[in-house]
């Protein structure tokens, strides 16, 4: 099959089992949703996707192959990976931590990546960073920097993009604008992976929704399948409240259970 696809992937750390016996598929031109409560394994689970840590049970497979035949190199260029508050540990300019992006493309110090300004301009463009990259990115608010952090993600152009709470520290404005762009990527083929807190957006946004808690799936399918109060009550320990309007569906954490 191809795209991306974990079977029956289980991850211990230390003596917890963090993932326990995980399925799940990601296709090109789908935007995927992971929820789930802290502690379900939702990082664990795209950090296992990004091929950044090995199952200690089951199998990731791209295109087929198991991910870790991949040659790192060519791993890099397909598959392209935001963690939770993405540290700088240095005070580069921004335009520099956007270009950062491009190196997966760097074949050797001197080779050309001819495909560079034209991917790094549309980042920033996109991004909606342009009017930062000539200050330095320990200087930016921490919703700035994010978005500078996505801009690197999507200089990249990867085919598979995974993103680990992307919008937590973002404002409304740029929480809607940065679920549009990965949203976008998607239309355009691109396989997304997010994991998500705000199960208004996941609604919203996403193709299909991923229920993780305590490490196992609890539901995987259509987004207006899934986030449904049956499956999200027991999950989260709280009473849901699903509004339509306009077409949109917005759920309301309403009382704790």
């Amino acid at each position: 099959m191809s795209g991306l696809v974990l079977e029956a992937a289980s991850v211990r750390l230390g003596p917890r089992t963090v993932l326990n016996g995980v399925s799940c598929a990601l296709a090109a031109g789908e935007l995927l949703g992971i929820i789930g409560p802290n502690g379900a394994g939702k990082s664990t689970l795209l950090r296992v996707l990004a091929g950044l840590l090995r199952p200690h049970a089951g199998s990731v497979r791209l295109d087929g192959r198991e991910l870790q035949a991949w040659p790192p190199a060519e791993r890099a260029r397909r598959i392209g990976y935001l963690p939770q508050s993405a540290p700088v540990h240095w005070p580069l300019d921004v335009r520099t931590v956007v270009e950062l992006g491009r190196l997966p493309w760097q074949h050797g110090w001197f080779s050309v990546d001819e495909a560079a300004p034209a991917a790094i301009a549309a980042a920033l463009r996109d991004a909606e960073v342009e009017d930062l990259q000539g200050r330095l990115v320990d200087e930016l608010s921490g919703g700035e920097r994010t978005r500078v952090m996505i801009a690197r993600l999507l200089a990249a152009d990867p085919t598979i993009l995974l993103a680990d709470e992307p919008v937590a520290a973002l404002d409304a404005y740029h929480q809607l604008h940065a679920m549009e762009m990965l949203a976008e990527r998607a239309a355009r083929g691109t396989a997304v992976a997010v994991v998500l807190h705000d199960l208004s957006l996941a609604a919203r946004f996403c193709d299909r929704v991923l229920v993780l808690d305590h490490g196992a799936v609890v539901a995987c399918g259509k987004a207006r399948e899934v986030l449904q109060p049956p499956i999200l009550e027991p999950v989260y320990g709280v009473r849901m409240r699903v509004i339509d309007e306009e077409g949109v569906t917005a759920i309301i954490p309403w009382q704790r259970r």
